[in-house]
């Protein structure tokens, strides 16, 4: 097959034959420059149109890294303040410890007690079958550790200094509320407890107390801590106190010229509760002084110890 072509400018004619080879290269050689050409076009165009998206999304990169850099800046700055934080309360908690040492040895002295009872250089002994906690996690940092070692310790002093105070003030509590010393500071024993001669006629009775004999107006004092649970005239007392001191003890001060205390007052051991006198049965100034155990009166002079 021959393609003839006219030329317009000079009127020639080309004649080429398609089924020449040479032909077909030449052909061939046009699509595939063609393809070529259009693939350049495309990939600069496409390039440059979509250049700025790139540098706007490392622009953004580069500022959220920098956020994160300050935020990882500020996460340790707070760290390590609570680490500052947290070793200035061991040495606090350290301290306290030491003191509080200090503290229980020499409350142990003071109040005279068995330093083997009260060791303060180890933990207190405890007992009893005991389940393990459920959920029991791994073991902490070294530091936090280290604090519950001294809350651990804080704990153990305090029940040891609170046994400690127990102690003491059950013993003084004991000493407070016991019966022991005399009613009076002046005057001496006129009567004892048991059966003697009644003073007013003369016949055989039963005496449930001890007399002390005395100028009138002696103060009258308190053998014992208690509670006032009488405070008036009473038939053959006289003006009368009594008090309860607890542990079934009663104690009664009789013949009173005047009562300084009140029913539901407390008074204290030593404390001034009457003034001397002779009302009620009585031949003169004196003290009828009876203590009752359970109800029942028994011989004050196991109380009063040195009595002359």
């Amino acid at each position: 097959m021959n393609v003839i072509i006219f030329g317009r400018r000079h009127g020639r004619v080309r004649q080429f034959n398609l089924a020449s080879p040479r032909v077909w290269g030449v052909a061939g050689a046009s699509i595939v420059g063609a393809i070529a050409l259009a693939f350049v076009a495309g990939h600069y165009f496409g390039f440059h149109r979509g250049l700025g998206e790139p540098a706007e999304q490392l622009t953004a990169w580069s500022k959220e890294l920098s956020q994160q850099q300050a935020s990882i800046d500020d996460t340790r700055r707070v760290l390590q303040e609570r680490l500052n934080s947290l070793a200035a309360r061991i040495g606090q908690m350290n301290a306290h410890v030491i003191r509080l040492d200090a503290l229980g040895r020499r409350l142990t002295q003071m109040a005279k007690l068995d330093s083997r009872e009260f060791d303060f250089d180890h933990a207190p002994a405890q007992g009893g079958p005991e389940t393990p906690a459920d959920g029991v996690g791994p073991a902490m940092p070294t530091l936090t550790s280290m604090i519950d070692t001294l809350d651990q310790q804080l704990t153990q002093r305090q029940q040891q200094m609170t046994t400690l105070e127990n102690a003491i003030l059950t013993r003084d509590l004991e000493e407070q509320i016991h019966p022991e010393g005399r009613p009076v500071h002046q005057g001496y024993l006129s009567s004892y407890f048991g059966e003697r001669t009644d003073p007013i006629n003369g016949t055989t009775a039963y005496h449930k107390g001890v007399d002390f004999a005395s100028v009138e107006g002696t103060e009258v004092l308190a053998v014992a801590a208690g509670v006032v649970t009488w405070s008036r005239e009473r038939f053959g007392y006289g003006r009368m106190v009594e008090i309860n001191h607890g542990n079934g003890y009663v104690t009664r001060y009789a013949h009173n010229e005047r009562n300084l205390v009140t029913v539901g007052q407390t008074v204290q051991k030593g404390q001034a509760i009457a003034l001397m006198g002779s009302t009620g049965r009585a031949t003169g100034p004196n003290l009828h002084f009876e203590v009752l155990f359970n109800g029942r009166q028994v011989n004050p002079l196991q109380f009063l110890g040195n009595s002359r």
